[in-house]
C-alpha cells in the first residue's frame, strides 16, 4: 500500500499544494502506513511537520513519534535533525516526545548499551514501527564497521541488544565479518581505510610577484 499511495503523495508535496492542510489526514495515513510496512518517506514525513507548524490545532503526538522514530532508523543520515527543526520547544517538552529526544541523543553519542535499556520502557510505541530495532543495529553495524579491526563477540551481542548467539551469527554474516576462535570477531583492517590524498596548491605568479621584488 505505501508504493501505491507514494506517486500519489509526491503530486501532494508539489508547489503550494505541499502547505494544504486539506491534505494533512491523507499524509498522516501514510504515515501510519510506513510505520506498519517498513516504508519510509523522509520528504512526506516532513511536510506533516511542516503543516503542524503552521496549523498548531491539528497536532497529533502519536504522529509526531512515529515521524521521528522512522527518522532514527535512518541514521546515519540527518532525517532525525531535518525533523526536530521542525518542532516547537513546547512540542518537544511533550513526555514521550522528550523520550524519542533522549533515544536520539544516546545513539548520536553511538552509546548503544544505553540506548537498548532505555528503548525497554518504550517498547509500546517502538513496536508500532516494524523492523525498528534491525534499522538500529543496521546502524550499530556502521558503526562498529568503521570503528574496530575486531571486537569481543560478548560486547558486540551487547551493542546490538544483547542478542542471542544465532542472531550474532545472522548479523556477523551480513556484513562478512569473521569469527576468529571463540570470543573475536574480526571486523576489518582499519589501516587498509586510511587513503592518501595529495593536495596540490595552484599560485599565480601575480600573488607572489611582490614578494619576490621585495627580496632583491
Amino acid at each position: 500500500m505505501a508504493e501505491a499511495m507514494r506517486q500519489n503523495i509526491a503530486g501532494m508535496l508539489k508547489g503550494i499544494e505541499r502547505y494544504n492542510p486539506e491534505n494533512l489526514s491523507t499524509l498522516e495515513k501514510y504515515v501510519q502506513i510506513q510505520s506498519r510496512e517498513n516504508a519510509y518517506d523522509l520528504e512526506a514525513n516532513l511536510a506533516v511537520l511542516k503543516l503542524y507548524q503552521l496549523n498548531p490545532q491539528t497536532f497529533k503526538v502519536d504522529i509526531t513519534c512515529q515521524i521521528l522514530l522512522k527518522a532514527l532508523t535512518n541514521l546515519p543520515h540527518t532525517d532525525f535533525v531535518l525533523c526536530k527543526c521542525l518542532l516547537s520547544e513546547k512540542i518537544m517538552a511533550e513526555e514521550s516526545i522528550a523520550q524519542i529526544m533522549y533515544l536520539g541523543d544516546i545513539l548520536e553519542q553511538c552509546d548503544f548499551q544505553h540506548f537498548w535499556d532505555r528503548m525497554i520502557p518504550m517498547s509500546e510505541i517502538c513496536d508500532r514501527i516494524v523492523g525498528f530495532q534491525d534499522s538500529i543495529r543496521k546502524f550499530v553495524c556502521h558503526v562498529v564497521g568503521i570503528t574496530f579491526q575486531t571486537i569481543d563477540k560478548t560486547l558486540l551481542a551487547q551493542l546490538l541488544g544483547s542478542i542471542d548467539e544465532s542472531t550474532l551469527k545472522h548479523w556477523v554474516k551480513k556484513y562478512g565479518w569473521q569469527e576468529q576462535g571463540k570470543n573475536v570477531i574480526f571486523i576489518a583492517n582499519q589501516d587498509e581505510n586510511i587513503k592518501t590524498k595529495n593536495i596540490t596548491e595552484k599560485i599565480d605568479f601575480e600573488n607572489v610577484a611582490g614578494l619576490m621584488a621585495a627580496c632583491l
